[in-house]
Order: C-alpha cells, then sequence, then structure tokens
C-alpha cells in the first residue's frame, strides 16, 4: 500500500481539498483527480512548456513538481485564466493573430504570457521572445505567437489605464 497525502490550496480561486499518492506530480492530480485536462502532458521533463501552470504567482512546469508541494499555495491553470480579463485578452488576440494551430501548446504559451501580462516584465518582442523561450510550438513557429502577446500588452496597458 502507497502512501498519501492530504492537500489544501486554492485552485483557481476556489479552496480545494484532495488526497494523493506521495510521489504524484501537479501535473497527473490536476489531469487525473481533478480533471482539468488542459494542462498538457508532453515531454514529462520540463523542457517543453506543455504543463505550465501559474504557483503563486510564478509559472512553473507542473510535471516538475509534486502535488504535495501545493499544499498551502495558490494554483492557477490554463481554466482558470481564460475565465479572467487577462485570460480573454489574450485569447482573443491569439484568434485575431492566427497563433494557434493544433492547439496543443496554446495553454503553456498562454499561461506564461499572462505573467508576463501581469508582472509587466517588459512588453518589447526580445523580452516576449526570452518569456517563452521555456515553451515548445512545433506547428506554427514563434512570430504570430509573439504578435499576439505583443498585442495583448497593448490592450492590457490600454484597459488598465497605463
Amino acid at each position: 500500500m502507497s502512501a498519501t497525502v492530504d492537500i489544501r490550496f486554492r485552485l483557481n480561486g476556489v479552496d480545494t481539498e484532495v488526497t494523493v499518492p506521495a510521489g504524484m506530480s501537479t501535473l497527473e492530480m490536476l489531469r487525473e483527480r481533478l480533471d482539468l485536462t488542459g494542462t498538457k502532458y508532453a515531454c514529462g521533463e520540463g523542457e517543453c512548456g506543455a504543463c505550465t501552470i501559474s504557483v503563486d504567482g510564478v509559472t512553473v512546469n507542473s510535471c516538475l513538481m509534486f502535488a504535495a508541494d501545493c499544499d498551502g499555495r495558490e494554483l492557477l491553470t490554463i481554466e482558470g485564466l481564460v475565465a479572467s480579463p487577462v485570460g480573454e485578452v489574450l485569447r482573443a488576440s491569439f484568434a485575431r493573430n492566427g497563433a494557434v494551430q493544433c492547439g496543443f501548446c496554446t495553454p503553456g504559451i498562454m499561461m506564461q504570457a499572462q505573467h508576463v501580462l501581469r508582472k509587466h516584465k517588459g512588453c518589447e518582442r526580445a523580452d516576449l521572445q526570452r518569456a517563452i523561450e521555456g515553451n515548445l510550438c512545433r506547428c506554427t513557429g514563434y512570430v504570430k505567437i509573439i504578435d499576439s502577446i505583443a498585442e495583448a500588452c497593448v490592450t492590457a496597458d490600454t484597459e488598465q489605464g497605463a
């Protein structure tokens, strides 16, 4: 019999409690225990960015984080992001610019992009390229993705009165 861990955390604005095997990753917990499948499994090694989520306002590769380490933390997944004003700005911008092909990488890229928008880490193209360099896309290349994030930066600044 394997050991289990009871964890409590805030997920997409909702207090959440779940019991998981001690060695389960956050990605597995989200997908298998909480039915949040927007966060994707790809490499399992933290190299592709498909599993990117936000933990306490910092983006992380959820495949590398034990679920038990979520205890007492604030998590945001793509499901929570798209329900927010920043998520809506990003979604509209990605659609307008044709930045989505197969869509597999999009949740991770949008999670990284929201971090840029929320933290105002710079909206110059070079800053945006650096921000998503841990996210791989095999379909579109990155021009339309960068265009979309840059547009979202302008839109977010305008909506915030900056």
